[in-house]
């Protein structure tokens, strides 16, 4: 296989979507989110956070006050896409991080939403 196979194959391949959350060692705040790529958003988040340009100004401050070893990126519910289904995944997404938004909150956890 030659490079352009490699890529090809890379956006060929299925790629785990969901909901994901990120938390940091001695803070109460949770960092939820969801993606139909869950590895290139965590690498995103790393790159932005590494080079100082999150666009979440919260976050990028614990990572620079904490460092990137406090920081636990974790995915918590992934979503199945049926090869014919006619659904949004967005809007199914987006309701699926809603439930854990409400679940988190209910458990007394304080959700900020990316």
């Amino acid at each position: 296989m030659d490079r352009r196979d490699i890529k090809r194959a890379y956006k060929e391949a299925k790629q785990p979507m969901g909901v994901y959350e990120i938390r940091i060692e001695g803070e109460e705040s949770v960092f939820l989110g969801f993606t139909t790529d869950l590895r290139a958003r965590f690498n995103r988040h790393r790159t932005e956070l590494k080079f100082g340009s999150h666009r979440n100004k919260g976050l990028q401050r614990l990572w620079n006050e904490r460092g990137g070893a406090a920081f636990r990126f974790a995915v918590i519910d992934e979503l199945e896409q049926e090869e014919e289904s006619t659904a949004n995944v967005d809007e199914e997404l987006e309701t699926l991080a809603e439930m854990w938004t409400k679940k988190m909150t209910e458990r007394g956890e304080t959700v900020v939403r990316l």
